[in-house]
């Protein structure tokens, strides 16, 4: 699924259900997880061997993969990546940083954000515009995949920048494609000045989306230029 949204130049691979939680970890990621409880640990442990298939397939020896700043996950030299997870589903996505400047992947559960969460994630305009759309396209949860794509664009943002972005610091706007309502893109207007990358500074990332079953994924490829 998360493969769909992102270049050729990128290896993902998922995991569903309980495949993968109870791979071995490195002693340093053993480590982290001395006092977790049984659900992060699995999430933790799953979503790790996802990333270390991926670097087997990118000819990447395996090796630990630890938080870093802000729990951003620490890559190999030469390679970019991003990790998500959530309820049955775990997902890695990496491609190396000659090929790509940075992504970001995240899934989510495809159902409504519950109930007050919207008004703290979306800008008003942006409530605006997927509440016209809900009302045009109804089996697409907007407001989910609203937060889906910010997250996503959080996760290209981090490494180029080292810093946070708040929800608020981006316009996102959503569109399905033509004849296939599973499926779309959006557009991130950056708020804040953006990123540097090569000669060009950054002011909009841009991404797709995809539902399939009863999940919501989306995606974000940030180019050299």
């Amino acid at each position: 699924m998360i493969e769909e949204l992102l270049p050729q130049t990128v290896v993902a691979v998922e995991a569903h259900g309980d495949e993968g939680v109870d791979a071995p970890l490195y002693p340093e990621e053993e480590a982290l997880m001395e006092r977790a409880v049984l659900k992060r640990r699995r999430e933790f442990t799953a979503v790790r061997s996802c990333a270390r298939r991926a670097m087997d397939k990118l000819g990447v020896p395996a090796q630990p993969v630890l938080p870093g700043q802000r729990g951003a996950p620490v890559w190999p030299d030469g390679l970019a990546g991003s990790m998500t997870h959530c309820q049955g589903y775990r997902a890695a996505a990496l491609v190396r940083t000659a090929d790509l400047a940075s992504l970001g992947i995240d899934a989510e559960p495809h159902a409504p954000l519950p109930g007050g969460v919207l008004s703290s994630v979306a800008l008003p305009r942006e409530a605006a515009r997927i509440g016209g759309l809900a009302e045009e396209l109804p089996a697409v949860h907007w407001d989910r995949l609203l937060f889906s794509a910010k997250e996503s664009v959080y996760k290209a943002w981090f490494p180029l920048t080292g810093k946070w972005l708040d929800f608020m610091e981006a316009d996102l706007d959503l569109f399905a494609d033509p004849g296939d309502h599973t499926r779309g893109g959006f557009r991130a207007t950056l708020l804040v000045p953006g990123p540097r990358v090569g000669t060009r500074v950054v002011d909009h990332f841009t991404g797709r989306w995809i539902t399939e079953k009863d999940l919501v994924a989306t995606a974000v490829a940030v180019p050299h230029s």
